[in-house]
């Protein structure tokens, strides 16, 4: 998991904010409107916590590392506390809408406990409220156009979040337990904010939600007059003039269709990049994660991809460990990962969470087995991507450059379309100058198990 802290100028005054965002890119844009929000209401956002007056944790529930993450964070900024009585420590996000008692009870020294429904008050909440207030009346908040929020990344690029929650009830996840069912934006709320953030220098929308298949789901069967969909949305946010790049993410299986895989090779500006999150491919096992697919339908759904867009980008992610599987399960994964050769594979060891249907299944596995498998199942992945990047090598790419590289400040750091900030690898440029957000062509002349090297051309 990664930890984003959001940044912005400093005005002179004493309303100071820090944020610690940690988790997914959702958590993030719910990051983004509170320090929207506060800033609209005279704050400022402190680079470091021991400089502002406020500090807000923005926490991940989703698996036992991310709240171990979570917990050990507000441990850490709670001793900031100790160094100024008056700062206000506020808990925010998935963590706490989960474990919202137990958080309260074990950690006295947090001033305002705020659920993932109720931080777009956070204004509010500071002004009003007294220490140790909890706010948990709803599971989420639908973003609005009128909904204030801070861009955090860089300039050129930015997270469109399309809806909350969840209408599957995968037997591993508890995102439904915390965000509640799905709950999708009105299209044209999607593409009003989609402007304004082309209109602040954006080349690059990365779509996210939970399921980008189930967008408008909700909407239509409310009220059938409405027509939101994915292709709709799509289509809508090609026509946005000014955007270059529009990236999905977290697309299941089960909703990807012919009519997305055309729109999505005969639109210029919708980047083949397919991040499909498998979780296994053994149809016992996708019986018991409750998965709505199987092999043969998911090796139908790669072949037509791969047959219509052949320079398309297939990311997935796997759970390794789920209770019930055997060693002939996991090799049959394996197999199906050394014949599909996947651009970009993720893997988690299975996590048991509370009130999901996986937590009370028998058979569940040792977690040194999860451990190996996790281990050797990565070891085969590397050396897929290892020689995948390899075939890369005297191609040109049209790449984006994002900025110095984080390897040495004598290189530029950019990515091509198939590879998503912050998961993916990077493309290395070692000779040419361009400024950051400037799209480029580089050439590739090296390659590593997960990175590319090039000059710029």
């Amino acid at each position: 998991m990664k930890n984003s802290e959001i940044v912005t100028p400093n005005t002179d005054n004493n309303k100071k904010v820090h944020f610690v965002s940690l988790g997914c890119p959702k958590n993030l844009v719910d990051s983004e409107i509170m320090a929207g929000t506060l800033m609209k209401d005279g704050y400022s956002i402190a680079t470091e916590a021991d400089d502002a007056e406020t500090i807000v944790v923005n926490t991940c529930g989703f698996i036992d590392d991310a709240k171990k993450e979570s917990i050990d964070k507000i441990i850490e900024m709670a001793e900031l506390k100790k160094k100024n009585p008056n700062r206000k420590l506020v808990v925010t996000g998935c963590l706490v809408q989960r474990y919202k008692d137990e958080l309260a009870k074990g950690l006295p020294e947090v001033d305002h406990f705020v659920g993932s429904g109720e931080f777009q008050k956070i204004n509010d909440i500071l002004k009003k409220e007294e220490k140790g207030s909890k706010h948990f009346h709803l599971p989420t908040y639908l973003q609005q156009v009128e909904t204030p929020r801070i861009n955090s990344g860089p300039r050129h690029r930015a997270y469109l979040k399309i809806s909350e929650g969840c209408k599957k009830r995968c037997a591993f996840c508890a995102i439904p337990l915390i965000r509640g069912d799905l709950q999708s934006r009105k299209l044209e709320s999607i593409v009003s904010e989609a402007k304004l953030l082309v209109a602040g220098g954006v080349k690059e929308i990365i779509v996210i939600s939970h399921d980008f298949t189930d967008f408008g789901y909700d909407l239509r069967k409310k009220d059938s007059s409405r027509t939101e969909s994915p292709i709709e949305l799509l289509r809508a946010l090609s026509e946005v003039k000014g955007v270059e790049w529009i990236r999905v993410l977290y697309l299941y299986p089960d909703g990807i269709t012919p009519e997305l895989v055309q729109l999505i090779k005969n639109s210029p500006k919708l980047i083949p990049y397919f991040d499909m999150p498998l979780q296994h491919i053994n149809d016992y096992m996708l019986r018991r994660m409750n998965r709505k697919t199987n092999k043969i339908d998911v090796g139908n759904k790669i072949a037509m991809i791969r047959a219509e867009i052949p320079e398309a980008i297939i990311r997935t992610q796997f759970i390794v460990g789920f209770p019930g599987e055997t060693e002939q399960h996991f090799e049959e994964l394996m197999s199906f990962i050394q014949e599909m050769k996947f651009d970009r594979v993720g893997c988690f060891q299975y996590s048991p969470e509370e009130g999901t249907g996986g937590f009370r299944m028998p058979d569940q596995i040792d977690e040194k087995v999860k451990i190996s498998r996790f281990t050797r199942l990565m070891a085969l992945q590397k050396k897929i991507s290892k020689q995948k990047m390899k075939e890369f090598i005297g191609k040109t790419l049209r790449v984006i450059v994002e900025g110095t590289s984080e390897e040495s400040d004598l290189l530029l750091q950019g990515r091509y379309f198939g590879q998503a900030p912050e998961i993916d690898g990077v493309t290395l440029i070692n000779s040419g100058e361009a400024s950051v957000g400037k799209f480029v062509d580089v050439k590739i002349t090296q390659s590593t198990d997960y990175d590319l090297v090039g000059e710029i051309v």
